[in-house]
C-alpha cells in the first residue's frame, strides 16, 4: 500500500462549558511500509488520539493523514485496529469471530476457510477454534483480536494498548507473538503503551509525546524489536543499551508528569 504520513495534525476539543483542550498540535510522521512503532507518553498527551485519527474513527480539527497517497478520511479495511480488549462477539465461537471479516466481504467460503485455519494456527488456537470467546482466557481473547484483524488482510495494524490487561507472563508471550506477526506478515505496526519496557521491545522506532498540547517530543531508532525476534525477550531486556535507554525515557516521562501536577497545584 504505501507510506503512512501524518501532516501537521492538530486536534482540539471543545467543551460544553466553552474552554477546550488541545489533545494534538500539528503532529507530523513519515511511516514506510512494513516498519513498527511504538508509541508512549504520560496520559493525556494525545496517543489514542492520534490513533483514533489513523483508524478514521476521529477527523482532525487541521491536517491530513494519506497512506499510499490516498486521504485517510473515515474508517477502510486497509486499516485494522485491535483494542485493549478485544471487542470481539463473545457469544460466537473462535473461528466465527475470525471470519467474521471476510464473510461481511463476502468472500467464498472455501477461501474463507483457509484463511481461518491458516491464522489460528498461526495465534496458536486452532484446538480451540470451536469455543465461545467467553470461555477462552484474556491472553486467547487477545489472540482471537489479532487473528480477526488479520483476517481482513490489513495494510496497517493500528494496536491500543493491547496487551495492557494481560498478567506479565501472558504479556511477554503476546510481545513475542506481535514480534513473530510484525516479521512473518510484513505489515506495518503503530502501538499504543504505557509500559517503557514493551514500547522499547516493541518498537523498531519510538516516539515519545508530551502532553499540553499533545505532540512528538522524542524519537528513537532501536535495535531491540529485530534483535528479540524469535529470541529471549529477557534477555534482550538485559541488553545494558535497553536499560540506559529505558532510564531516559523514564526520567524523560517523570518531568513531564512533574510539570503536569505543578501546572494542576498552580
Amino acid at each position: 500500500m504505501g507510506a503512512l504520513t501524518i501532516n501537521n495534525i492538530s486536534m482540539r476539543f471543545e467543551l460544553p462549558d466553552g474552554s477546550h483542550v488541545q489533545a494534538l498540535q500539528d503532529v507530523s510522521l513519515e511511516l514506510k511500509e512494513g516498519e513498527l512503532l511504538s508509541v508512549l507518553g504520560p496520559s493525556g498527551c494525545g496517543k489514542s488520539t492520534l490513533l483514533n485519527i489513523l483508524a478514521g474513527f476521529l477527523a482532525p480539527t487541521s491536517g491530513t493523514v494519506t497512506l499510499g497517497g490516498k486521504d485517510v478520511t473515515g474508517p477502510g479495511p486497509e486499516r485494522g485496529m485491535v483494542f485493549q480488549k478485544g471487542a470481539l462477539f463473545e457469544w460466537m465461537s473462535v473461528r466465527h469471530n475470525v471470519e467474521f471479516g471476510p464473510r461481511m466481504k463476502k468472500m467464498e467460503e472455501t477461501e474463507r476457510n483457509t484463511i481461518v485455519e491458516n491464522l489460528l494456527d498461526t495465534v496458536g488456537l486452532h484446538d480451540f477454534k470451536d469455543k465461545a470467546v467467553y470461555e477462552l482466557s484474556g491472553g486467547m481473547q487477545q489472540r482471537v483480536a489479532l487473528a480477526r484483524c488479520l483476517a481482513n488482510d490489513p495494510d496497517v495494524i493500528l494496536m491500543d494498548e493491547p496487551l495492557g490487561a494481560l498478567d506479565a507472563l501472558t504479556r511477554e508471550k503476546m510481545q513475542g507473538l506481535v514480534l513473530d506477526l510484525w516479521k512473518k506478515t510484513g505489515k506495518t505496526i503503530i502501538l499504543i503503551t504505557h509500559s517503557v519496557d514493551e514500547a522499547l521491545l516493541l518498537g523498531e522506532r519510538l516516539l515519545v509525546m508530551a502532553p499540553r498540547p499533545g505532540r512528538i517530543f522524542k524519537e528513537y531508532n532501536l535495535p531491540f524489536a529485530d534483535k528479540a525476534v524469535g529470541a529471549d525477550l529477557r534477555a534482550v531486556k538485559d541488553d545494558p543499551e535497553f536499560g540506559a535507554t529505558k532510564k531516559e525515557i523514564l526520567q524523560m516521562i517523570w518531568e513531564m508528569e512533574e510539570e503536569i501536577m505543578g501546572g494542576a497545584e498552580s
